[in-house]
C-alpha cells in the first residue's frame, strides 16, 4: 500500500517528466478514473505551487535587503584622510586609502545632516502619514456615501488555512524541495458560500467573499472542484456573479428553485444552506424585517444564526423559492442576519443579459421544491450549493 510520501514522490516525478512512458500513461489513466487520486494530485499541485511562490517571494525579499544595505553603505560618510599620510613615494598601497578632499561647505552640510537626520526623518514620516490619512479619510467618506456604515456589522468571510495537511506531510514536501521545516510557508485562503444561478455555469456569492481574489475554486458537497472567474461585482449590494471556466464542466441541469422577483412577507419562515465549516450546514428562522442594517432597503433582516462562511449562501422561503443572498450579521445580536433581496439580483442579471454575453443568462423561473418536505428539498438543493474558495 502506498504511503503519502510515495504519492508525493510519484506526483513529483510525473510533474518533472521523469516517469517512463508506460508509467506515465498508467498514472494518467488512474487520475482520469479515480476521483480520489485526482483530488490528491490537485492538493499536491496546489501545495507545490504555493511553495514555489513562497521561494520566489523570499528571493525578492533578499534582493531588496541587499539593495537596502548597498544604499545605506553608499549613504555613509566617506573616510577623510589628511594630506601627508601617503608614503613618501606617493604611490598607493593596499593598506592606504586615497586622499578625499571635501570642501568646507560640504563638510558643514554633512555635519548638519548627521546631527538632524532623526528630526528630518520624523518630519518626513509625519508628512507621509498626513497624506495617507487624508486619502484614507476621503475613501471612508466615499464609502459612507455609497453604502451603510459597517460599524457594528460583520461580513461572514471565513479565514482558513490553505494548507490543512498534517505536519508530517508538510515536512515531507518541504524536504523534497530542500527547504527547512523550521520556517514553513504560511499561505491563507478565505472561503464563503455560493450557489448556481443558471444551468450554464453562472453562480452567485457575496462581493466581499471574492474581493481581492487572485483565483477562485468552487467545490460541491461531492468534493468536485471547478475553476471559476468573477464576471461582475455589485459592491453596493454585496453581490458577485461567477462563471465556471473548466472545460470538464457540462452544466448544472435544471435548477430546482425559482428566483423570486417580488418581496417576501414579514414573519415568513425562511431557511438557508451554507459552509461555515467543511460540511454543508442548514439553518432556519423567520424574516424579521424588510430592511437590513441601518434601514438599508436592499436587504432583509432574518432571525437565523449565521457564522463566517455563510456569506453568499441562498436564503429560501418554505416553498423553496430563492428570496435572498446571505451577506452578514449584526455584532451585538447573534441571531440578526442580513441578506440581499433577490429582486436586486434579478435586476442585476437583467442588466447583464441586455449586453448579450457569449454565455446567456437563463434564470430559473419555475421551482420544483414546493410541496416537498424539508429534507427532500435539502437533498435536491445541496447539489447546487458550493464552497467558494478564494486564493490571494
Amino acid at each position: 500500500m502506498m504511503t503519502e510520501a510515495d504519492y508525493y514522490a510519484l506526483f513529483e516525478a510525473y510533474a518533472l517528466g521523469e516517469l517512463a512512458g508506460p508509467a506515465r500513461a498508467n498514472l494518467e489513466a488512474r487520475l482520469a478514473a479515480d476521483p480520489a487520486l485526482a483530488l490528491r494530485y490537485a492538493d499536491f499541485t496546489e501545495l507545490t505551487d504555493t511553495l514555489r511562490a513562497y521561494g520566489q517571494r523570499q528571493q525578492v525579499r533578499q534582493q531588496l535587503k541587499s539593495m537596502h544595505a548597498t544604499m545605506l553603505a553608499a549613504d555613509a560618510p566617506e573616510a577623510f584622510i589628511p594630506a601627508g599620510t601617503l608614503p613618501e613615494t606617493g604611490q598607493l598601497t593596499s593598506s592606504v586609502n586615497p586622499i578625499l578632499r571635501i570642501s568646507r561647505t560640504e563638510r558643514r552640510l554633512r555635519d548638519f545632516w548627521n546631527g538632524h537626520r532623526a528630526t528630518m526623518g520624523v518630519a518626513a514620516s509625519v508628512a507621509v502619514l498626513a497624506v495617507f490619512s487624508t486619502l484614507l479619510g476621503l475613501e471612508w467618506w466615499r464609502a459612507a456615501k455609497t453604502q451603510p456604515s459597517m460599524y457594528g456589522y460583520t461580513v461572514l468571510r471565513r479565514e482558513v488555512e490553505r494548507i490543512k495537511k498534517s505536519q508530517k506531510d508538510l515536512s515531507i514536501t518541504l524536504n523534497q524541495f530542500g527547504r527547512s521545516a523550521a520556517t514553513p510557508p504560511v499561505a491563507r485562503e478565505s472561503s464563503g458560500t455560493g450557489f448556481a444561478l443558471t444551468s450554464e455555469g453562472y453562480l452567485v456569492t457575496s462581493y466581499h467573499v471574492i474581493q481581492g481574489a487572485d483565483s477562485v475554486l468552487v467545490e460541491g458537497h461531492d468534493r468536485k472542484r471547478y475553476h471559476a472567474e468573477p464576471v461582475y461585482s455589485d459592491r453596493k449590494h454585496d453581490l458577485a456573479i461567477l462563471r465556471i471556466t473548466d472545460k470538464k464542466f457540462t452544466g448544472f441541469g435544471r435548477l430546482p428553485y425559482a428566483i423570486k422577483e417580488g418581496e417576501a412577507d414579514l414573519g415568513e419562515r425562511v431557511y438557508t444552506l451554507g459552509f461555515p465549516r467543511e460540511d454543508v450546514v442548514y439553518g432556519e428562522g423567520a424574516l424579521s424585517a424588510r430592511s437590513g442594517f441601518k434601514g438599508d432597503t436592499a436587504f432583509y433582516q432574518v432571525s437565523i444564526p449565521v457564522n463566517p462562511g455563510n456569506s453568499g449562501g441562498p436564503l429560501l422561503d418554505e416553498r423553496g423559492n430563492l428570496i435572498g443572498v446571505v451577506s452578514g450579521r449584526q455584532n451585538d445580536a447573534q441571531s440578526a442576519a442580513f441578506a440581499t433581496k433577490s429582486s436586486y439580483l434579478v435586476r442585476l442579471v437583467d442588466s447583464l443579459a441586455a449586453a448579450k454575453p457569449a454565455v446567456p443568462y437563463l434564470l430559473p423561473r419555475y421551482g420544483q421544491l414546493a410541496g416537498n418536505s424539508r429534507p427532500q428539498q435539502l437533498k435536491k438543493l445541496q447539489d447546487y450549493v458550493f464552497v467558494v474558495k478564494v486564493f490571494e
